[in-house]
């Protein structure tokens, strides 16, 4: 092993084209918070939560108004992971390795650790599907299974528009499955204007949304819930649902429909696990769900996510060293060219043995339920 990482740095940036070609959709398509930089692991970073306002009638008069109060609210998010990927060289394992084997390994090595802790930030963020609003399709159906039929798209950037998302700049980040659909049904010259989903297997924009694939969209299992039926009557606008008389789970991530809005698809984003009080994603209902409504949860589904870029933020930063630094003999700083994360790799040593570490720290919000929803899959 050599005095400092500079003879290691083709091995890294080779290591890095490597990983930024997998199938991580969720990380370049949020938000990257810069507020990252402010905070230490598991320390509160606030933003402000404007409420909804009323309007009023414009009255004439020889004075305004008396000034009415309005109380901002605040959210939370923070830092809640620093993960390290380590490996070390002995200079006996150089020595049986040799030196063509060992480029070969630590390439590999430098690889995996970039794969381990993307694919770990992409799951964080797939997990969010349990704050989005509303959902779209039939759960164990994939989406895209009919050749110049783009509704499944269509139908989900309608349900933003219909909560008041923006629209310029919309993400779509689907399962493997999914994506094949795209390219197997859709990618005719004749359907899309171009041949690069054909030729190349380029996945296009569709209906404003960018499209992105990732492995790590979550299957889900729903809840045992059977035979639940509200308690009262919840206006449009309320997220809070009572349940009474039924049994078994509902669990955040189910679909909810009720029997008298079996139309809208709701995400449950707090659940039971016996009579008691659920939660919707915000905006929550759509319309008077009266009292004695019975509630009945889908299946399981492929969780795929629509959202506007700034309802997922993803906090992601180095690690915080003191300001006299540690015992690392050297270090380098990359940036993924693809999600333009920073890493930072690091060479200590120690006896007969040098050690490489591999960190960054993260966290993830989202910070708008409104503005996500799911495609089912």
């Amino acid at each position: 092993m050599g005095n400092t990482l500079t003879g290691l740095i083709q091995y890294i940036n080779d290591s890095a084209d490597i990983v930024s070609r997998e199938l991580v959709g969720m990380i370049p398509s949020v938000y990257l918070n810069p507020k990252a930089e402010m905070a230490a692991l598991n320390q509160d970073i606030t933003y402000p939560v404007v409420p909804t306002m009323a309007a009023e009638d414009t009255t004439p008069g020889a004075t305004p108004p008396a000034l009415g109060d309005q109380t901002v609210g605040a959210g939370t998010m923070r830092i809640t992971k620093s993960r390290t990927v380590r490996f070390y060289w002995s200079g006996e394992d150089e020595t049986a390795m040799g030196a063509t084997m060992r480029t070969m390994i630590e390439n590999n090595k430098f690889a995996q650790a970039f794969r381990t802790l993307t694919n770990e930030m992409e799951s964080d963020l797939a997990g969010l599907y349990v704050s989005a609003s509303r959902a779209y399709g039939t759960a164990g159906t994939t989406p895209f299974a009919t050749a110049g039929d783009f509704s499944d798209a269509a139908e989900i950037v309608r349900i933003l528009k219909d909560n008041g998302a923006p629209t310029t700049d919309l993400q779509l980040v689907i399962n493997t499955a999914a994506g094949a659909k795209i390219i197997g049904k859709q990618a005719q010259a004749q359907i899309t204007g171009s041949d690069n989903i054909q030729r190349q297997g380029i996945l296009l924009d569709i209906a404003g949304c960018k499209i992105r694939e990732s492995a790590a969209i979550k299957n889900t299992t729903k809840g045992t819930g059977a035979s639940y039926v509200t308690n009262g009557s919840t206006a449009p606008g309320v997220a809070d649902i009572a349940l009474i008389t039924g049994s078994g789970t509902v669990v955040a991530g189910d679909i909810a429909t009720f029997a008298a809005d079996a139309v809208n698809k709701y995400v449950v984003k707090t659940g039971v696990a016996a009579p008691g009080t659920i939660s919707l994603g915000a905006p929550g209902a759509r319309m008077t769900i009266p009292t004695g409504n019975a509630l009945t949860i889908g299946n399981g589904y492929a969780a795929n996510m629509a959202f506007d870029r700034s309802a997922i933020h993803l906090l992601a930063r180095l690690p915080k060293l003191p300001s006299e630094g540690d015992i690392a003999a050297d270090e380098y700083i990359m940036i993924d060219p693809v999600s333009g994360l920073p890493f930072r790799i690091a060479l200590y040593k120690g006896y007969q043995a040098n050690q490489i570490a591999i960190s960054i720290a993260w966290g993830v919000k989202a910070v708008k339920s409104e503005n996500i929803a799911l495609l089912l899959g």
